[in-house]
């Protein structure tokens, strides 16, 4: 995997090393990276030098005169500067302590003489990783000032503990299985996942495995040679080699034929592949972020998933609530949806109506957040007023009070079922400003049976 150069980086360094002319050379090597660089002659100096200016990364050598690099290490470990990173240089003979500080909280050792290009990458990996816990501490801030997570939007406890996996995930490069219904945001945790990870750089290289026939994924996944099949006139690449250093996003994986499935995970245990018509292997580095919309062991046990791919992409699970089951998120993703169209369509929708408010929350949302998007995208474009109104939501939304009693119906014992109806068709077209057909959908009935029942009203009301 390539990684991003330092150049720039925000990372100081601190080199440790008590032979003068290594710690010189050390320091001019790091600078040479484009690295800040400040050194010490021992433990001692480096605890100084910490306490006035902190560091980011600190080499340190391992064996040196007053405090050595482990005890470096304890001292800044019970002093709880978990932010510094350390890795320690070890001389022949040293290998063993060097273990046992990696145990202690080490990110790494390099031996000596040092190599280069071992320690670049070395240190490549770790700006990598800083930038990757700056990017989740920003996170967590904008989660907690505005319940967001990136472009995941909800502060509830089930998000929450999504949030929680996600930032276990991200800096690895194992697989991911994420589940959920249609509309749950798969596809956006799999973008943040791969935005935290150290391959954000790299591609996102996304397909959707329902959406393609059987004849064609195959290729779409691993490429073809020209002449492979008919109407192959020339070379193709596919998602595994567009995807390669960065994520692919497999969503409804268990829509592959099971062809498709071992194929697959000869790619996911080899890391190589051969296109279609090819005759060689191409290694390749890809994170593999796969989705379904049906619960994974259920499709193990009915044959759609292979039991040996689900194990390979389960290393990381991540099952996504139904809106209906985090209904406490629906205000804060009607907020973002309304700045959204707002800007998109120019408009300035300042919110929605505390009827609304009802209305959505009582809704069960079959098509879950997706749904809930769409209607607040017509909602704004429609809505003539600074809030969203019920007359504003299409007949969906707007069929969440059917059931719910009328309000203030003024109903007691003895009131007849004709002047109940009366008063519930009334109240029901209040509600939706006399648009009769809306108030038939809301009350179960066909329009023509509505302006039936209204007729037999004027009727009973005529002199």
């Amino acid at each position: 995997m390539s990684y991003r150069p330092p150049e720039g980086s925000t990372d100081r360094l601190l080199v440790v090393e008590d032979d003068a002319a290594q710690r010189v050379g050390l320091q001019q090597l790091l600078r040479s990276w484009g690295y800040t660089v400040e050194a010490a002659c021992d433990g001692r100096e480096a605890l100084e030098k910490i306490a006035l200016d902190r560091p980011t990364i600190v080499v340190s050598d391992l064996i040196m005169p007053r405090l050595d690099g482990l005890e470096l290490l304890r001292t800044l470990r019970q002093q709880d500067d978990t932010d510094i990173t350390v890795v320690l240089m070890t001389a022949q003979g040293t290998v063993e302590s060097a273990v046992e500080a990696i145990k202690q909280g080490a990110y790494d050792y390099v031996s000596k003489p040092i190599d280069p290009q071992r320690l670049k990458i070395l240190l490549d990996q770790i700006v990598e990783r800083h930038d990757t816990l700056r990017e989740v501490r920003a996170l967590r801030r904008q989660l907690q000032e505005h319940g967001r997570f990136g472009r995941l939007i909800g502060a509830s406890r089930e998000m929450r503990k999504i949030y929680q996996v996600i930032e276990q995930a991200a800096p690895t490069s194992t697989s991911v299985l994420i589940s959920g219904e249609s509309g749950t945001g798969k596809e956006l945790v799999a973008q943040t996942i791969h935005q935290l990870s150290p391959r954000a750089a790299q591609p996102f290289v996304p397909i959707n495995c329902a959406a393609i026939p059987d004849t064609l994924l195959e290729s779409e996944l691993f490429g073809h040679e020209k002449g492979a099949f008919t109407g192959a006139i020339a070379r193709r690449q596919g998602c595994f080699e567009l995807a390669n250093h960065g994520t692919l996003f497999l969503d409804e994986i268990a829509e592959m034929t099971p062809v498709t499935q071992a194929k697959l995970l000869r790619v996911l245990q080899e890391r190589s592949f051969r296109t279609l018509g090819g005759q060689r292997e191409q290694k390749v580095d890809v994170r593999v972020i796969a989705a379904t919309n049906v619960d994974p062991v259920e499709a193990v046990r009915q044959g759609k998933l292979r039991e040996d791919l689900y194990y390979r992409l389960n290393v990381f699970g991540i099952a996504l609530p139904p809106l209906r089951e985090r209904k406490d998120d629906i205000p804060l993703l009607v907020d973002a949806f309304i700045r959204e169209f707002n800007e998109r369509n120019h408009r300035s929708v300042a919110g929605v109506s505390p009827r609304v408010t009802t209305m959505l929350e009582r809704y069960d949302w079959p098509g879950n957040v997706r749904e809930l998007r769409n209607v607040m995208e017509r909602a704004t474009i429609v809505t003539r007023g600074p809030l969203i109104e019920p007359p504003d939501l299409p007949p969906l939304a707007g069929a969440a009070l059917s059931s719910a009693p009328p309000a203030s119906t003024g109903l007691t014992p003895g009131t007849t079922v004709d002047e109940i109806e009366r008063r519930l068709i009334e109240v029901t077209l209040e509600h939706t400003n006399g648009n009769k057909t809306r108030a038939a959908e809301m009350l179960g009935i066909s329009l023509k049976t509505l302006h039936n029942k209204l007729n037999r009203m004027k009727a009973r009301q005529a002199p």
